[in-house]
């Protein structure tokens, strides 16, 4: 059961695991120490004391010493060296015409591998620029390209609440945020007030967006569905008159139609019709309308005249 401690090489970025390379000596919260990364040699900030852990899930590097003055040192001449890389990669950039923008620049300790960070629509080749970084700084050049939240991420800026980027003071790892999260929230949808500096939706969608959310208001039920309160006998029962009246009805239409074909010509042929008239006025039981009788009779009398 090995002894870890949590470093961290960047403020507000992950936290690796990291073996103690010696029993007897103390690692406190916000030591620098010197480790074996997977880029080589770096300097990082204690942020989780010792801890014993079981089973790490896969083979962890060593803490090699904590740092001294003349590795400060070197940290300082190092960064006179990035700018110099930068600058100069810059250069090459504008003169090959590659479309990608150039964020960040960072070298190891020890100087054996020189990074660079940069964003581009699409893929690069940037072969050719490898070639004239390594000629010039005769070291290991790795490029590595990044999205637009990790560049603003590393650039920094404020946002339209006036306060530091959240990705830049506490964020250490970017969660999906969706037009979702907006919506629950009722808020406008406008994408010029809801999207970050990046261009992206504000990581602070989902501050208040809550985790266990049901989607069954999302999802209207189906008309056919059976109410919980409902009796399933009586559902039944409706079910089966339906199909009842539906199987009687084409019956009832064949009777009625050959009630009608038996019916003899003569009758067919008068111009009496078989549905009389309802009885109106006095036979119905109500006052005679005078004013509408004699109008009746005068359109009547003008049409027989015509």
């Amino acid at each position: 059961m090995p002894d870890i401690i949590g470093i961290r090489f960047k403020s507000c970025g992950k936290i690796y695991d990291f073996e103690v390379n010696g029993a007897n000596v103390e690692f406190k919260r916000g030591d620098l120490v010197i480790v074996e990364s997977d880029l080589g040699l770096s300097i990082g900030s204690v942020v989780m004391e010792r801890h014993v852990v079981e089973s790490p899930a896969k083979d962890l590097k060593k803490v090699i010493r904590k740092v001294t003055e003349e590795d400060l040192k070197q940290k300082q001449d190092n960064e006179n060296f990035e700018k110099e890389a930068r600058g100069y990669c810059m250069e090459r950039i504008m003169a090959r015409g590659l479309p990608m923008k150039l964020v960040f620049t960072e070298t190891t300790l020890d100087k054996k591998r020189l990074v660079f960070y940069f964003t581009a629509d699409g893929r690069i080749d940037f072969r050719e620029l490898v070639k004239d970084l390594a000629a010039k700084f005769k070291t290991r050049i790795e490029m590595r390209q990044i999205g637009v939240r990790d560049e603003a991420k590393i650039v920094g800026g404020f946002g339209i609440c006036g306060r530091e980027l959240c990705c830049k003071r506490f964020l250490t790892s970017f969660e999906p945020i969706s037009i979702k999260m907006a919506k629950r929230q009722d808020l406008v949808l406008n994408m010029s007030k809801l999207s970050g500096v990046c261009g992206r939706l504000m990581c602070c969608l989902g501050y208040e967006y809550p985790d266990e959310v049901s989607d069954e208001n999302d999802s209207s039920p189906d008309m056919g569905e059976i109410d919980k309160g409902e009796d399933k006998s009586v559902v039944e029962e409706n079910k089966y008159q339906q199909e009842k009246v539906v199987e009687e009805s084409p019956k009832l239409n064949i009777e009625s139609r050959q009630h009608e074909d038996s019916s003899p010509e003569s009758e067919k042929d008068t111009d009496v019709p078989k549905n009389p008239p309802a009885p109106t006025g006095e036979a119905a039981g109500n006052k005679p309308d005078h004013g509408q009788r004699r109008r009746k009779k005068w359109r009547w009398r003008k049409f027989r005249k015509e």
